[in-house]
């Protein structure tokens, strides 16, 4: 087939990959251009330990307290919209104990088949993309924290997933370079870390030479249909026929639905990241920071900091409080690492696709027999990204799923 897909960041080009090698002629829409995708300055982390979806029992309170201040890791901009206050009330319809128990095999499933594919990958020499497995560690200072995490590991545990309680001591053994001032963690030895910039540069020039169209900052408008068929694309500067579509679009999916007819409730999720290069030191695990919810990733010698979920639509400008928040907490967790506030214009913003049960859209829609969505993975786009191309793949191919996708229905809210 001619498949058509719309969305550049990393379940795009995941998609477009597994779809040329199942023998597909492909064509991939970028609205922007890939050095600004949102995958680009994503954390980098590859998370099989995270099965607990965002919508969680507790979560609301929380966000609720975060809101009165504005250096805080979570915000949800008030405003008159009624997708916001559709995705709120479903949001609060799943943070119960009953949908976490259903979403964490669901999630565990699907991110474990991403770090099989990742590891293939690395292993072909097809794509360089910085691979490394030294697991993840989740910092806490406070008592409370230190419950909630070891509870998190009972869990983990409990699905198969290796969690590790550790002490300040045990957490220095695995920095021997920096100091940590910590209470604890929970060290999950089965996650890994990647470079996402080189990650898209690499998929990108690797698609380009299989024979991929790639078509970089053109908008699409509307399409043209006929019954039950997506016959062609239309953007602001050109018309392509097509057999198949895929919205891999992120935040912006739910702007494209419309355009065919269909309601999905998404809202985009905004977070920040920013480098800090050539540093005397680096840490050599990458880290979640929970009382900031902020990471830190190494990246060569650099380290790349990321944080905040600020729900305010497709609002792209940079809040410096925010960043603010991620800058002054690293110091607390890592007071030997040489860390400001950087400059509004050198730090990355990116809106995470965020689905109100904390679960992806994943699959074929049944208004259309020729479009398949996938978008909504909140702040795992990354992660979960090989293994949403491989089931996009298998969906238009006719093949068995690797995975049963009734849960990823982009269809079970409407």
């Amino acid at each position: 087939m001619n498949v058509t897909i719309i969305g550049g960041g990393v379940s795009g080009l995941f998609s477009a990959y597994y779809l040329q090698q199942a023998g597909h002629t492909v064509r991939l829409i970028e609205r922007n251009h890939f050095a600004d995708s949102c995958s680009h300055g994503n954390a980098g982390m590859i998370v099989p330990s995270h099965i607990i979806p965002l919508a969680q029992p507790g979560m609301i309170a929380k966000g609720m307290r975060w809101m009165l201040k504005s250096t805080s890791p979570f915000y949800v901009k008030p405003r008159l919209s009624w997708e916001l206050m559709r995705w709120g009330y479903l949001f609060w319809q799943h943070s119960t104990d009953e949908h976490v128990e259903r979403a964490i095999p669901v999630l565990r499933d699907l991110s474990l088949l991403s770090k099989k594919l990742y590891q293939d990958l690395a292993a072909s020499a097809e794509v360089d993309f910085g691979w490394h497995e030294r697991g993840l560690l989740m910092l806490y200072q406070t008592h409370d924290n230190e419950h909630e995490m070891a509870e998190e590991a009972r869990i983990a545990n409990r699905a198969g997933i290796d969690a590790q309680v550790l002490s300040c001591a045990g957490v220095q053994a695995l920095e021997p370079d920096v100091s940590v001032t910590v209470r604890g963690a929970v060290y999950y030895p089965g996650d890994a870390h990647i470079n996402p910039n080189k990650l898209i540069q690499e998929l990108v020039g690797y698609l380009r030479k299989k024979g991929v169209d790639i078509v970089e900052g053109e908008d699409v408008v509307r399409f043209e249909t006929q019954g039950k068929a997506i016959q062609q694309v239309i953007t602001n500067k050109g018309a392509y026929k097509t057999d198949a579509v895929v919205v891999a679009a992120g935040a912006w999916s739910p702007e494209l639905a419309k355009l065919l007819g269909l309601s999905l409730s998404l809202q985009g999720g905004k977070g920040y990241s920013f480098m800090q290069s050539d540093l005397p030191a680096n840490i050599r695990v990458p880290a979640i920071m929970l009382e900031a919810r902020a990471t830190a990733t190494p990246i060569g010698n650099s380290l790349r900091f990321a944080g905040t979920l600020e729900v305010a639509g497709t609002d792209m400008r940079v809040n410096i409080n925010r960043v603010r928040g991620i800058s002054e907490a690293i110091n607390r967790y890592y007071p030997e690492l040489p860390v400001k506030l950087p400059a509004a214009e050198s730090v990355w913003r990116g809106l995470r696709p965020c689905s109100p049960d904390g679960i992806p859209y994943i699959g074929p829609v049944h208004r259309f027999e020729n479009l398949v969505l996938a978008t909504g993975h909140g702040m795992m786009g990354v992660s979960l990204g090989p293994a949403t191309g491989k089931l996009v793949a298998e969906a238009l191919s006719g093949q068995t799923a690797s995975l049963d996708l009734a849960p990823f229905n982009p269809e079970r809210f409407s």
